[in-house]
């Protein structure tokens, strides 16, 4: 009857071991990606800073020329 007992302790004890080693092995890829992020981030981040300004800049531009047309041609309807 005590075999099969140490059986199943071996069992579990290997399985609680293969169980633990997946977790430390997604902890470590968590860990890693993590990393990968943050230095893509850091890498990308001037260039969206960039982008952003330039996209301001070119709304700005827009505006005015929008300003300049709209009383050009209220001037023009007046005239």
């Amino acid at each position: 009857m005590a075999s099969w007992l140490v059986v199943w302790f071996v069992v579990a004890i290997v399985s609680t071991v293969a169980v633990l080693a997946c977790v430390a092995g997604l902890v470590r890829h968590v860990l890693v990606l993590g990393r990968t992020v943050r230095q893509i981030q850091e890498e990308v981040q001037p260039i969206a800073d960039g982008l952003a300004h330039e996209g301001e800049r070119a709304g700005a531009h827009i505006q005015a020329i929008g300003e300049r047309r709209r009383a050009g041609s209220s001037g023009a309807a007046r005239g």
